[in-house]
C-alpha cells in the first residue's frame, strides 16, 4: 500500500513502519532511536482501538519519548477516549513521556471526557517534542490552483 494517500505533507521515506487496521491507517517515523511519533489516519472506534494501543505501544523497551499524532482523524469514538487513557497507564509504567496532537474529532470527545486535560496534549508534533528533542519541522504539499 502506498501511504500517499495517508498523509503527502510526511515523505514516504520518513516512515519506518505502516499497518492498515479496520478503519484506520498507523504509520510510525523515529527521528531519533529513543522517540517515535505515531501518526493515525482515519477513524478511531471499538473495532480498532485496542490495535492502535498494541501499535503505539510496540517498541516500548527502546523509547523515551512517544508522540501520538492524531490530527488526521475524522472519527473518535468513545473506544478512542478509553485507548488514551490506557496508552496514559501504560506509558507511565514503561516510564515514556509522551504527548498528542489531537484532531477536531478528538478533541471534542476530550472536552467531554477529559474536562481536566489530564490528558498531555498539544498544538503540534514540534510542541509535543520534549525540549531536549530535535524534530524537523513537515512541510506541507498545497495542491496546485487550477
Amino acid at each position: 500500500m502506498s501511504i500517499s494517500h495517508f498523509s503527502p505533507s510526511i515523505p514516504e521515506a520518513e516512515f519506518i513502519e505502516t499497518r492498515d487496521c479496520h478503519t484506520a491507517y498507523f504509520a510510525t517515523r523515529r527521528p531519533q532511536p529513543d522517540t517515535a511519533i505515531v501518526a493515525v489516519h482515519g477513524e478511531i472506534d471499538a473495532a480498532n482501538s485496542r490495535a492502535f494501543v498494541d501499535y503505539a505501544m510496540r517498541h516500548a523497551a527502546e523509547l523515551e519519548c512517544l508522540v501520538v499524532d492524531l490530527s488526521d482523524v475524522e472519527f473518535f469514538g468513545t473506544a478512542g477516549f478509553s485507548a488514551l487513557h490506557t496508552l496514559n497507564v501504560r506509558t507511565a509504567g514503561e516510564n515514556i513521556e509522551w504527548a498528542m496532537v489531537p484532531s477536531a474529532s478528538v478533541s471534542r470527545l476530550l472536552r467531554i471526557c477529559d474536562p481536566d486535560a489530564a490528558l498531555p496534549v498539544r498544538d503540534s508534533v514540534a510542541a509535543a517534542m520534549p525540549a531536549d528533542k530535535d524534530v524537523k519541522p513537515l512541510l506541507k504539499l498545497v495542491p496546485k490552483s487550477r
